[in-house]
């Protein structure tokens, strides 16, 4: 490495990634350091540096590259940081350390587990340590990948075909030679993935009651009083048409004008393909060895809300969700088997697919709550004007408001026959004259010429 480009790396200073030792006599802080490197992100550590940043570089004698590989030899489980030499004048050097963040995390050194803080190393939590431990032993042996004792007999077999047919179309899964679900078996047994994606609602709904959906219409904005409550039991593939045909028939169709067109836009209140990303991504990432746990959909006045039981993993948070990022499913198999059937697309998109839909739509970024127990990601209503009704406005309400809305878009008014093809199919044109004749006798709007030509302003006050 060229010593412009050491003097490139160090200009801004140690980091998160990056921390600078003026010699390998500090090789036990530095081993600490790539431990912490290990368990985030990956880094390097700079030999011959001054914590200002000035590249001097050290004298590296014969048994000076091994101290300190011997000194990392103690990081557990074995890691193996690369060790490279870049000389600078006078004969000295600078050592880089160069470490990847491990795959075999949490990591320790000396018996003692460390993670990085901005440019500082500390002591890892219990807590944290945990966590770490328990995802890595998860990678391994985790609840979808555990027997299931069913046959191909207890599985939806016109699902499983279905699912084939979808994969191999998308060019997503070889033709197979038989319809099974080869790698959801081990040993020619069925795995727990398998009972999750095509198993019968009968025997899921006695033997895990987990693979729940609950479903609920609020009135107003808590929880005080239900419009609607059901539950639904079945595999994944089933829950997941439940749930967007109860947001199909739930959810009212919303209004929204644009600047310079006339026409009333039509939509659903929320974008379907982005609650059906959510919804998506709650049956995938669930922690299914939770008895008592379920997918929940809530529908309020002002929000529409997609829980899962579990919480995030491998570091992941809510504001990196919606930054880009590397995907580590829960469930790797039944994630894989949604990819494949062309529910979701690329592993760690569904969140900016999201964001991006939902902004599209004139609706703020979704939110995502991890409180520990459950993941929850919510909608938010944007400036629409949902029809028939929201908060007990009545339908001639509705459309006087939304003859309002459309006056107020336009400086020249509008004729009669304009504003009925604004309001959209449903209004007849009797209803149009009415409402006209009623916000008149209100004193809100204003006619100026007569018959075809008359148009139709809201009143200045």
């Amino acid at each position: 490495m060229a010593v412009n480009h050491l003097a490139a790396m160090t200009a801004s200073g140690e980091s998160e990634t990056l921390e600078f030792k003026g010699t390998t006599g500090a090789r036990r802080e530095a081993a600490m350091t790539v431990c912490a490197f290990l368990n985030q992100d990956g880094g390097q550590v700079l030999f011959g540096v001054t914590p200002a940043g000035a590249v001097v570089g050290q004298q590296v004698g014969e048994h000076t590259i091994e101290e300190l590989s011997a000194e990392l030899q103690r990081i557990k489980p074995p890691a193996f940081p690369t060790v490279e030499r870049a000389p600078v004048d006078g004969g000295r050097a600078v050592i880089i350390v160069t470490a990847a963040q491990g795959a075999s995390r949490p990591y320790t050194y000396r018996g003692s587990a460390y993670r990085r803080v901005g440019n500082t190393t500390l002591a890892m939590s219990a807590d944290e340590y945990n966590r770490m431990l328990f995802e890595r032993m998860h990678s391994e042996q985790r609840w979808e990948n555990q027997l299931a004792r069913w046959s191909v007999d207890d599985l939806d077999v016109a699902e499983i075909r279905r699912t084939v047919a979808e994969a191999v179309r998308r060019g997503r899964l070889e033709e197979p030679v038989g319809g099974d679900p080869s790698d959801l078996l081990r040993d020619g047994v069925l795995l727990r993935a398998a009972a999750v994606l095509f198993g019968s609602s009968e025997r899921l709904e006695v033997e895990m009651p987990q693979c729940l959906l609950r479903v609920a219409r609020f009135r107003g904005t808590d929880r005080m009083e239900f419009l609607d409550n059901r539950q639904f039991n079945g595999n994944a593939f089933t829950l997941l048409a439940s749930a967007e045909r109860f947001l199909r028939d739930t959810l009212p169709i919303a209004g929204r004008f644009e600047q310079d067109r006339f026409e009333r836009i039509d939509e659903p209140l929320y974008p379907p393909l982005a609650t059906r990303e959510a919804l998506a991504n709650a049956l995938c990432h669930r922690d299914y060895s939770i008895g008592s746990g379920s997918v929940g959909i809530a529908i309020y006045d002002d929000r529409l809300e997609i829980s899962s039981s579990g919480s995030l993993h491998f570091g992941l948070t809510p504001e990196k969700l919606f930054e880009p990022h590397e995907s580590r499913p829960w469930n790797p198999l039944i994630a894989r088997t949604f990819y494949r059937r062309g529910i979701i697309e690329e592993w760690g998109s569904g969140t900016l697919k999201m964001a991006d839909l939902a902004s599209r739509a004139g609706l703020p970024v979704p939110e995502i709550d991890d409180n520990g127990g459950a993941v929850t990601v919510r909608f938010r209503r944007g400036q629409f004007v949902p029809l028939p009704t929201l908060g007990g406005m009545s339908e001639p309400e509705a459309r006087r408001d939304m003859i309002l809305a459309l006056l107020d878009r336009t400086r020249d008014g509008l004729t009669r026959r304009e504003l009925h093809a604004g309001l959209g199919p449903g209004v007849t044109e009797r209803q149009v004259r009415r409402a006209l004749k009623e916000l008149k006798d209100r004193g809100l709007i204003i006619s100026t010429n007569r018959g075809p030509l008359t148009r139709w302003k809201q009143r200045t006050r």
